[in-house]
């Protein structure tokens, strides 16, 4: 055996000696003396850092420090991105935007849970095609097909507002932690075939004896032998659905009375009773959301060390250099990123210089950054978490910097026998409630004009009222920066290339949509460790 080898295998020896004999550990108390998972005593389970791994779809993203803010000198753009160092935490991002083909997936769920029950709530989740309308252009093809058709399905969604995408954030983490479960032994499948209509009056009268205080829908529908005639069916519930059919995480954990309909307790406490599986458990994710903007400029520029242990500081755009073509000599010339070279230029010359798309491309088109992400520049704009106001990156935290806290807290209910309970909100999660000194979206605002409310009907008799008027509503300069003025990031088909640049803010209400935005969603990590 030569000395290579013996050399590795000795260093294989002394590491794994060292994890072996680690002081903290998971079978004795290093402050009491007792064991862990001991029958004779209180049976105290200390699970080992358990990780289900990277989520599907995501890439982990060690943090770090690094410039946020401008990167070049622009004379006429807004001045609302000053540079300063700031350190991000580790955390995950999804490696590509989210997809139509993702979003329908999530319209699909609401149809087949909530259409025959709450179709208003299935209305709430549609992406807004007119964004494609242009008075002066022919979009009614995209308008009609862009969504919908399998063709598309690999673009990037749009016409989906900030609050659709904190909604799908949610939804997708219920259905991830829903599969966990599964997957874990805790609960069964979804029997989605429960919410099928049924004639059977025997098994409705047994249905609504097992659910005390929820009923069956009566409802009519054609006879299929005689379609001048109808048929009395009969299906669960809205309530019953929102309460007891749909999973959703925090329900989960914290309403002592719910378990899934289709559910079973495969763990047992102390006393051999069963359980719920918890946090501590290491099952469930901590939950998908929208990146805040810090995260989402750190992991476009993708700052990583190099063996040498130099980064690339002050780059312009997610790669590196100045060029939007790309310089190597094996894909020269081809283009980097998806958007507007010049005034009428949305797609280049026919032939090798072309990029193929008048609009959006598919999200794993062109070459993705340091950190393996696809098209944080062009392609489509992104939502981010984060309030918009000029003085942000002047005022927010040296670490996890991060504008628009919310305090909120479960709100409580009367529940059976006079208990209180969570609430049940209407899409069958806990419902949240926060007070007004919870609210920290204006902490620090620096600016008085955006408290005010500039939204007055005009007053086309005169102004009675003086003491009430304290903006002009027909002033165009009036301030329309507010609360829920969200901050989107990294330029779109539509847009030239000085947007590309990660360190630009725009913003944009969180009501509304655009044809040029779209989102991606990230997830903190369980302890701060990515290696």
């Amino acid at each position: 055996m030569n000395k290579v080898v013996k050399l590795s295998i000795l260093s294989f020896v002394i590491v794994f000696g060292a994890c072996q004999n680690r002081e903290l550990n998971t079978k004795i108390s290093n402050t009491t003396g007792w064991n862990y998972y001991d029958e004779r005593t209180t049976n105290f389970e200390a699970l080992a850092d358990i990780s289900a791994g990277i989520p599907t779809g995501m890439v982990s993203i060690q943090g770090g420090t690094f410039m946020v803010g401008e990167k070049d000198e622009f004379i006429t753009a807004p001045r609302d991105a000053s540079q300063r160092n700031v350190t991000v935490s580790s955390f995950y991002m999804d490696k590509y935007e989210v997809s139509n083909l993702n979003w329908r997936e999530y319209v699909h769920w609401m149809e087949v849970v909530f259409a025959a029950t709450a179709p208003e709530l299935v209305k709430q989740v549609l992406p807004d095609t007119t964004v494609w309308r242009e008075e002066m252009a022919y979009n009614e093809p995209y308008l009609e097909n862009y969504f919908r058709h399998p063709a598309f399905s690999f673009y990037p969604v749009v016409g989906v507002s900030w609050k659709q995408a904190m909604a799908y954030s949610r939804w997708r983490t219920d259905r991830v932690n829903e599969l966990a479960l599964i997957r874990s032994g805790a609960i069964q499948y979804p029997a989605f075939g429960d919410l099928q209509p049924t004639d059977d009056e025997a098994y409705k009268d047994e249905w609504e004896t097992m659910y005390p205080g929820y009923y069956m829908d009566e409802i009519e529908v054609p006879d299929p032998d005689d379609p001048e005639n109808t048929l009395t069916m009969y299906r669960p519930s809205y309530e019953w659905i929102r309460d007891k059919f749909v999973f959703n995480t925090q329900k989960y954990i914290y309403r002592s009375d719910y378990v899934p309909e289709y559910g079973n307790k495969p763990k047992t406490d102390i006393y051999g009773m069963e359980r719920k599986v918890n946090v501590a458990d290491g099952v469930l994710v901590v939950g998908y959301r929208l990146p805040t903007e810090a995260e989402w400029e750190f992991a476009a520029y993708a700052p990583v060390a190099g063996e040498d242990g130099l980064t690339v500081e002050g780059k312009v755009y997610p790669w590196s250099g100045y060029h939007p073509r790309n310089l190597t000599k094996k894909q020269q010339g081809q283009l980097q990123a998806n958007f507007v070279r010049g005034r009428g230029d949305m797609m280049g010359v026919s032939g090798a210089l072309n990029d193929k798309y008048v609009i959006t491309a598919p999200v794993d088109e062109y070459m993705p950054n340091d950190f393996g992400l696809y098209n944080m520049a062009g392609n489509v704009n992104e939502w981010v978490l984060d309030v918009y106001r000029e003085t942000s990156t002047q005022e927010t935290s040296e670490y996890n910097s991060f504008r628009g806290n919310i305090y909120s807290r479960p709100r409580k209910t009367e529940g059976e026998n006079g208990t209180m309970v969570y609430a049940i909100d209407s899409l069958g999660g806990i419902a949240l409630e926060f007070g007004g000194e919870d609210d920290k979206r204006d902490y620090k605002d620096g600016d008085f004009a955006s408290l005010l409310n500039t939204d007055y009907p005009l007053d086309t008799i005169g102004m009675e009222n003086l003491a009430m008027v304290k903006t002009d509503p027909t002033d165009i300069l009036a301030n329309r920066i507010t609360k829920s003025t969200r901050v989107y990031k990294g330029g779109s088909w539509r847009d030239r290339i000085y947007w590309l640049n990660p360190s630009t803010r725009r913003y944009l209400d969180e009501n509304k949509s655009s044809s040029t935005i779209g989102f991606r969603c990230a997830m903190s990590t369980v302890g701060n460790e990515i290696r």
